[in-house]
């Protein structure tokens, strides 16, 4: 039996946001603090190519906090590529936990399906 399921990400897991960045091959996130234009936001700091400001992970709070001054500091589509990896690792690391084995798909529009086989660990 197979199920369609759409994700709505809240950003809490370190972890999965590290391998994010891996798999886009960005620096590895590192905890800190940094200067927005509107003001300063503590987490984990993302760079991103061609953004003027990192991304910061408020990992408690599950949230993205940025400035790409609506696309003039930095394309939109690098932080959805980040949030893509990230539901996506954090799915993997799920299901490897319960025991599951995962099988990705890029698929032609850009999307990631991911079929998870209960029981069978890859």
């Amino acid at each position: 039996m197979s199920h369609i399921v759409t994700i709505q990400a809240e950003v809490r897991d370190p972890a999965a946001v590290a391998a994010a960045c891996r798999r886009l091959g960005l620096p590895a996130p590192v905890r800190g603090a940094v200067e927005l234009y509107s003001g300063e936001a503590a987490g984990l700091l993302i760079e991103l190519p061609g953004w003027r400001y990192p991304a910061v992970v408020d990992a408690e709070a599950g949230r993205i906090l940025y400035d790409n001054y609506g696309g003039a500091w930095g394309e939109q589509a690098q932080l959805d590529r980040l949030l893509q990896m990230y539901a996506v690792e954090k799915a993997r690391i799920e299901a490897r936990k319960r025991g599951h084995a995962v099988v990705e798909h890029a698929l032609a529009d850009g999307s990631i399906r991911l079929t998870i086989q209960v029981g069978g660990a890859s």
